[in-house]
């Protein structure tokens, strides 16, 4: 199944020296780490708040004991693993055939896998900073943690370095994902449907030669693609060659 879109994606990956992958919720989902947005995601489970309420910045400072709960229990798996998608981009990384990985999230399985030139639009579960003394703290820490995870010395309120719904996006990061893809000669778009902005955005600063889809469900981009492969996006990138 697949075979010739493959050999297709196989033929503008080979003719290409400065690939940029793009990638959403649907990389992570084969991780078995939940995603918002599907018919079972998060956004469609009954909670007291919703959690596109409960993942805010204003929920989050009024009700940080709520935020964690939910943040702890349906945010923070701590046990996946890297996949075939995010194995097959480090090995292409290391053979110096992909230049970068700008990722809308926050598992930090792209790292776990190899990748070492990651840009985390929406920050990451693993690095965690008292608000009051800066310390650090990692994930372990906050899961593990009674309630609120407090610092150990200064007692302030920890706050994963997250990127909730009325913040900001990192001006650093920002920089270097428009950088790697304005630099780009091809653009992999995976495992994302490009409805959250800022991030979709982004992907109109790719003035190289082959833009490349693979989602399993359409996403609004189809029709400026040279390529769209309508399949999860492990199964797809397992069969390249590198």
């Amino acid at each position: 199944m697949y075979e010739q879109e493959i050999e297709q994606l196989q033929a503008m990956i080979d003719e290409s020296s400065r690939i940029v992958f793009f990638g959403g919720a649907g990389v992570s989902t084969e991780s078995g780490i939940p995603d918002f947005r599907s018919a079972d995601g998060i956004y469609h489970q009954a909670y007291r708040y919703s959690p596109e309420e409960v993942v805010s910045h204003s929920f989050f400072v009024k009700h940080p004991e709520a935020f964690y709960e939910f943040y702890k229990e349906k945010m923070m798996i701590l046990d996946a693993g890297p996949n075939p998608a995010h194995l097959k981009l480090a090995e292409l990384e290391r053979a110096g055939k992909l230049s970068a990985v700008v990722t809308q999230n926050i598992d930090g399985l792209h790292q776990a896998a190899g990748s070492r030139q990651v840009y985390e639009l929406h920050g990451s579960i693993l690095r965690n900073y008292c608000m009051d003394c800066h310390t650090f703290y990692d994930a372990e820490y906050v899961k593990n943690a009674e309630g609120i995870p407090r610092c150990e010395k200064c007692g302030g309120m920890i706050k994963p370095d997250v990127v909730l719904y009325e913040e900001g996006l990192d001006p650093a990061t920002i920089s270097g994902a428009v950088r790697a893809i304005s630099e780009a000669d091809m653009l992999i778009i995976g495992g994302t449907s490009l409805v959250v902005y800022p991030a979709a955005g982004f992907i109109d600063y790719f003035h190289g030669k082959y833009l490349v889809l693979i989602n399993k469900s359409e996403t609004a981009r189809d029709v400026r693609a040279n390529l769209a492969i309508a399949a999860p996006i492990g199964s797809v990138m397992e069969k390249i060659r590198v």
